[in-house]
């Protein structure tokens, strides 16, 4: 009988490749066992729960830790979201010998599945840094923190209601 401890073990993770390598390997092991086809199907995952905040408009659940960019000045993943996804999805179709499942070569990006605006992501990818002042995020997240620092002038949101939901 084999214990349990022998199954798990602790690694520091000292960079964002680390980071991200890490996360992608937990987000994928679902599909990479067969009980998954895609990382919105994969059950009591972080990429599943990340997936269905962005359908619903709502923020990350904060157990989460959130993605907040390279350029932001909040505490979070330096990464963005779509960017990980996108990693993920890409990740995900790579057949392994070692591995019973992958993501379905034949299924569009993850991004085209989620329906992402391409005009606006275009727009986010191309001119991201003139797009915004201070806050990246969707519009209800910006307006928060400007309320949350007592801000008596909020700027117009269209263009993060516009970009990103």
């Amino acid at each position: 009988m084999q214990s349990w401890e022998g199954r798990f073990k602790s690694q520091a993770l000292l960079d964002e490749k680390a980071l991200l390598a890490c996360m992608a390997y937990v987000d994928l092991n679902p599909i990479r066992a067969g009980i998954a086809n895609t990382p919105e199907s994969s059950d009591f995952t972080c990429v599943q729960q990340r997936i269905e905040s962005l359908n619903a408009k709502q923020p990350q659940l904060q157990t989460i830790e959130e993605f907040v960019g390279g350029q932001s000045e909040e505490i979070g993943l330096p990464f963005l979201l779509s960017d990980y996804l996108e990693l993920v999805d890409w990740t995900g179709r790579i057949l392994r010998d070692d591995k019973r499942g992958a993501i379905n070569a034949n299924l569009p990006p993850i991004l085209e599945r989620l329906a992402f605006d391409n005009k606006a992501w275009n727009t986010l990818t191309t001119s991201f840094e003139h797009q915004f002042s201070h806050w990246v995020s969707q519009e209800k997240a910006v307006t928060k923190i400007y309320k949350n620092k007592k801000y008596h002038r909020i700027p117009s949101t269209k263009v993060y209601q516009t970009l990103l939901g």
